[in-house]
């Protein structure tokens, strides 16, 4: 875990950057979307003091987390680029809800949110969404966040109560969310998500059903892997069927017809019962998104006691890497008019793939060291190794882990690969960079260095 003298993990990091300078003088002249080598180290700062982000101040304590990196993205709305591919893929989705589904005055039945702020209390990212307070997916190591009580959401739900309580039945959310993860080429720290919801009273539900006026949304009686305790069967299987048709009919508008897609049960604390969609994707089934039937005990909270709904979430940029044939996440980020004029169209239905730009060769170095007794988790190595090495880094992988028969220690083994995307690296700025992760990891994470 990233060390909690909090001082002393600025003066590290600056007596790094001071050390990889040489490294980025190029990499900041030529790198796409780039900022000055101080710039990308931690922004902790001691505890009491302040970050400024979106025109807002905020106090940090020891739950702030968040790197120079990170920082550098918030803003950046890549969804809202006219052009960009994730702003194709949003369009289609927003024109697709728009024709296919209006209200009784002919105006679209769904509103969009595409500019909500990316800075969110944890009521709104867990507590409203009914996530225990001890689970997984709060901790540290997951998240990005600005002090206890506030963080770069990690998804768009946590807006869903929000709009609920506003009054709203049907909306899309579209923005950019935050998760420390593992690093390659299709994980970054930053991607964007667009949330469905819709909310249904029984005269929507039922209407057009056979003696629909005697059936009912609610009952008091158990839960099972099928339904909620207070659902009838009959308003959940109706849900579950317009949720499915509905994504069936996004997901054909947006790939083509003739996909073979498969629904998988899985589990998500804000809806019930919940599925994964998948898709057979050159013969491999990927998964595309997730939704459920809401938990009407969120459905309640938010003041909508007489409706029951659905919800769904999914990424844009998997969409839009299966779409137009993008082979690496960092693309998104390019700077580069080679990528961006590309995604130049005069109809946002037009076929796009991408003819990659020239595939620079790879850079790979090794680092090998003891973990520390406890508080090593795998998330804070990986956010070291992308706030040092930027968008050079190209993935990150564990190939090796070795317990030590005597002392019982365990060591790791990770390959580092770096790779630029618009030119050649030389082993020797790379080692520059590579050294400053092996001194970053031994003094911020107390691991033993076996280099």
């Amino acid at each position: 875990m990233v060390c909690s003298a909090l001082r002393r993990v600025v003066r590290v990091y600056i007596c790094l950057a001071r050390k990889a300078r040489h490294a980025y003088r190029s990499y900041q002249h030529h790198a796409w979307g780039s900022s000055p080598p101080t710039a990308e180290f931690a922004a902790q700062g001691a505890s009491g003091s302040v970050v400024e982000l979106l025109g807002k101040s905020y106090l940090q304590d020891n739950y702030s987390n968040l790197s120079r990196k990170v920082l550098s993205r918030v803003g950046r709305n890549l969804h809202n680029q006219q052009y960009h591919p994730l702003w194709l893929i949003k369009e289609r989705v927003k024109e697709h809800f728009y024709r296919q589904y209006v209200g009784r005055s002919r105006t679209p039945l769904f509103s969009v949110y595409d500019s909500l702020s990316p800075v969110v209390t944890t009521w709104q990212n867990f507590d409203s969404l009914l996530i225990p307070a001890d689970h997984p997916s709060r901790k540290k190591g997951d998240n990005y966040y600005l002090n206890q009580t506030h963080m770069l959401r990690a998804h768009t739900s946590a807006h869903q109560w929000d709009l609920l309580h506003a009054g709203l039945n049907a909306f899309l959310v579209v923005g950019d969310v935050y998760r420390r993860d593992q690093i390659d080429s299709q994980h970054y720290p930053v991607f964007h998500q667009l949330e469905g919801v819709r909310l249904f009273s029984k005269h929507e539900l039922f209407a057009g059903i056979k003696d629909g006026e005697s059936l009912q949304l609610f009952e008091q009686s158990s839960r099972s892997g099928h339904k909620q305790e207070t659902h009838t069967m009959e308003a959940t299987k109706l849900i579950e069927f317009d949720l499915k048709q509905t994504l069936t009919r996004l997901v054909t508008h947006l790939l083509g017809d003739g996909l073979e897609i498969r629904w998988v049960d899985c589990y998500f604390p804000f809806t019930h019962p919940s599925f994964e969609m998948e898709i057979n994707f050159h013969g491999e089934w990927l998964e595309v998104l997730g939704c459920g039937v809401m938990e009407q005990q969120l459905v309640n909270s938010a003041g909508a006691q007489d409706r029951i709904g659905w919800a769904f979430g999914l990424g844009l940029e998997r969409l839009a890497m299966i779409l137009y044939d993008i082979p690496d996440i960092r693309l998104f980020w390019s700077e580069d008019e080679r990528f961006l004029k590309q995604f130049y169209v005069s109809d946002i239905n037009q076929e796009v793939k991408f003819q990659p730009l020239s595939k620079y060769p790879a850079v790979t170095n090794d680092i090998s060291f003891w973990l520390p007794s406890e508080n090593y988790a795998e998330n804070d190595f990986y956010d070291l190794v992308r706030t040092i090495g930027g968008d050079l880094v190209e993935k990150v992988d564990l190939i090796d882990t070795f317990e030590h028969p005597k002392t019982l220690r365990t060591s790791h083994c990770y390959r580092i690969t770096y790779r630029h995307m618009e030119r050649t690296l030389s082993q020797r700025e790379v080692s520059h960079v590579h050294q400053a992760v092996q001194k970053a990891a031994v003094q911020l994470l107390a691991v033993e260095g076996r280099f």
